[in-house]
């Protein structure tokens, strides 16, 4: 593995994927990442449906232009039954979703495979569309695959705030 700071920085928004299929030893690998985050009180909350049947794939391209025709689409959820609440009621579920979601990119990355975190879909549509059972909320789509050979990074990529207007120390 490489640096992780350097991993981090390189990795982007992938949004143009070429035809290879991605080996089953490195989705294993990607989906292992997503288990093994941290969750809150370790209530493991996080649900990941792999679209990658032909027929799942068109239903979710029908959906939304937002699957850049990936030859995977993860689709990740939380279980609001096993989800923790915090004392103020906030439901951990989303939260810990995220970080399997980041876990999940920064694996990919890794190995070689790109990804593109998507939130721009009606989430109860698409729940509704695969036929979710109601405790089952999605959080966002993980269109993962193998950049195309003119894929690259938005202008936008590495463009971040100054440090010093993003910590304060107090």
């Amino acid at each position: 593995m490489q640096d992780f700071l350097q991993l981090a920085g390189e990795r982007y928004s992938v949004r143009k994927y070429s035809d290879k299929e991605i080996e089953d030893e490195k989705l294993d690998k990607i989906l292992r990442a997503g288990q093994i985050g941290p969750t809150a009180n370790n209530s493991q909350p996080q649900r990941v449906f792999v679209i990658k049947s032909k027929e799942a794939l068109e239903k979710i391209r029908s959906f939304t232009p937002y699957s850049f025709n990936a030859p995977i689409v993860l689709m990740i959820c939380y279980d609001e039954n096993v989800s923790g609440n915090a004392r103020d009621g906030h439901d951990y579920g989303a939260d810990d979703a995220t970080i399997a979601t980041t876990q999940m990119m920064l694996e990919a990355w890794d190995l070689g495979i790109g990804s593109v975190w998507v939130r721009g879909y009606d989430k109860h549509e698409l729940e509704k569309l695969f036929d979710l059972p109601e405790n089952m909320v999605s959080v966002a789509l993980l269109p993962i695959g193998y950049p195309s050979e003119n894929s690259k990074p938005s202008p936008l990529h590495s463009r971040n705030i100054d440090i010093d207007d993003m910590v304060r120390y107090l």
